[in-house]
């Protein structure tokens, strides 16, 4: 049978960590391409995963009309770029999180997929979690009773990916801790409450912790071993809000940091994050006890 020739653009942590691993596990993918602007981590692949060619330029992937589909596993800056370019050519697009750097930018990317018909799909991989869709099928099934208020909370101890890189430079990544966790965790809410529509939104971002980069104490950088001490830090390191909307929920509230000093958070990088939902009494106690379990999410997870 003809195999999938897929490409793997951007060949960093994520990249190794989750996509090409699931490629090769697929009898029916063949990775055809890994491509990277540095040289040297597409040709680590290649030698690791004994597959696949090398290559800096992603239109040389583009332009190979073998390859049927590509992940988009760079910073967020060239999410939108390279998802919009490669919609374009006639590829079917695996883009990481978060979609883009900005709500136009997505926008745009999601005009390209109804322009072309091709597949557009966003890494939101909390969406495959057992656990998540446990809870909306009680949700859906209303076992919950009515569902008023949802709480979401992910935190973790010293867990900047990298001082002086990418993951904290705003004009490449976007922002931090919200856009690079917390667009699991709005997803999870958004996902098993049905997608209600927002009808306000406040919050507050905080850049605090990472600042004094000199000073900042950590045990590893999980995804660049960066820290750069003239580079950049302008990125939230934590956030807290609150969302009202028309469905089924009327106001979701949010916290998270990636920069925890609390000493519950010291035996792991990554921290468990709960999510508890409020309801009417309809719902028995056993019932409210399983909902207000802790949803770990996965290293996979970007």
């Amino acid at each position: 049978m003809k195999k999938l020739k897929v490409g793997i653009i951007g060949c960093g942590t994520i990249a190794n960590s989750a996509h090409i691993p699931a490629y090769m596990k697929n009898p029916d993918v063949e990775i055809k391409y890994f491509c990277d602007i540095l040289p040297e981590r597409a040709n680590a692949a290649v030698e690791k995963y004994g597959c696949g060619i090398a290559v800096e330029d992603y239109h040389v992937v583009l332009n190979d009309p073998e390859v049927e589909a590509v992940s988009v596993c760079t910073p967020n800056l060239w999410h939108s770029v390279i998802s919009i370019d490669a919609l374009h050519a006639g590829k079917n697009v695996l883009c990481e999180k978060p979609a883009a750097r900005t709500y136009a930018q997505a926008l745009e990317m999601q005009k390209a997929q109804h322009e072309t018909g091709k597949i557009l799909n966003i890494g939101v991989v909390n969406r495959f979690n057992d656990s998540v869709n446990k809870i909306k099928a009680y949700i859906d099934s209303g076992k919950l009773g009515e569902v008023y208020h949802v709480y979401a909370s992910f935190r973790a101890h010293r867990s900047i990916p990298g001082l002086g890189g990418a993951f904290t430079t705003k004009a490449i990544a976007g922002g931090g801790a919200l856009i690079d966790w917390g667009v699991h965790f709005l997803d999870i809410v958004m996902y098993c409450c049905g997608d209600p529509e927002p009808k306000t939104v406040s919050g507050q971002a905080f850049c605090k912790l990472g600042v004094d980069m000199p000073n900042y104490t950590y045990k590893s950088m999980w995804a660049e071993n960066t820290k750069d001490l003239n580079g950049t830090y302008d990125v939230d390191d934590s956030v807290t809000g609150i969302i009202r909307t028309a469905g089924r929920s009327s106001q979701s509230t949010a916290r998270g940091r990636r920069t925890s000093t609390s000493a519950r958070c010291t035996s792991t990088s990554w921290a468990r994050r709960p999510v508890s939902v409020s309801t009417t009494a309809t719902s028995s106690p056993s019932t409210r006890r399983r909902t207000e379990r802790w949803f770990p999410t996965s290293r996979s997870s970007r």
